[in-house]
């Protein structure tokens, strides 16, 4: 299965990192019109739990299909796919049945952006993995690339889960609105379930020491500053009382 040569892949790397810069600039002023920010004008909608489910599951599918019909299986590569699929699993199917989504509506629009992002995404990351790499060495596992970029990887997955958690706590009492978080990174960032994430693929990249994963970490920050800093003017305009030193994205930077 050779879909791209290595010169292609390049070139395929450096054109989806060129939009995720536009897709940046374009974030700063229109916000993406879900969750919080949702509003009327961008056409059909759907059951939000559904769209999630759906449009969170095509990475870990594509990346299976991948390993099963891919020509690299070494160890490493399947560990790549092992931590990747983690974390879809728990995007696609943990997150949208914890989260209070019901009766909660997601442009349809919004979908299938996401899927597109995720195909090709999945597409990029999945030609370097499983074919074009060649496999790693499993000395790989020693290399001081591998144990930082893994470690930074954990360290934010268990910042977004935690996080995440702390959000999903507001609304034990079976409320709907929106209050201020508070406890772990919330006490220094608006956002730090997507600060977590940022870092989360940062640490991929930095692991796979590929370029398909240095887009996508940058196209995840891309994708996910905009939003954070959208979500710190929302609580500043909604609550009067909201902490002035707490900052959007990063603790004591931005």
């Amino acid at each position: 299965m050779n879909f791209l040569t290595y010169e292609e892949y390049k070139i395929a790397c450096y054109l989806w990192l060129s939009l995720a810069f536009i897709i940046f600039f374009i974030l700063l002023f229109v916000k993406a019109p879900y969750g919080r920010h949702r509003r009327k004008g961008w056409g059909v909608e759907i059951s939000a739990r559904k769209g999630w489910m759906v449009m969170e599951s095509i990475p870990a599918v594509l990346l299976t299909a991948f390993l099963f019909l891919g020509q690299n299986r070494d160890l490493v590569v399947i560990f790549f796919w092992t931590i990747w699929t983690a974390h879809y699993v728990n995007r696609a199917w943990a997150w949208p049945n914890r989260a209070n989504l019901n009766q909660k509506l997601i442009p349809l629009s919004v979908v299938f952006l996401a899927i597109f992002f995720n195909t090709i995404n999945c597409f990029l990351n999945g030609i370097w993995l499983f074919e074009l790499s060649d496999g790693y060495e499993f000395s790989w596992f020693r290399d001081p690339r591998f144990i930082i970029g893994i470690s930074i990887f954990f360290l934010g997955m268990i910042i977004n889960i935690k996080s995440d958690d702390i959000l999903f706590s507001l609304r034990d009492d079976g409320s709907t609105g929106y209050k201020i978080p508070r406890g772990g990174l919330f006490e220094k960032v608006t956002s730090p379930n997507y600060f977590g994430e940022i870092i989360e693929w940062m640490g991929f990249a930095i692991a796979t020491w590929s370029l398909a994963g240095f887009t996508f970490a940058i196209w995840t920050l891309c994708n996910l500053a905009p939003r954070a800093f959208a979500h710190h003017r929302w609580y500043k305009d909604k609550f009067p009382d909201y902490p002035e030193d707490r900052k959007a994205l990063v603790p004591f930077l931005i």
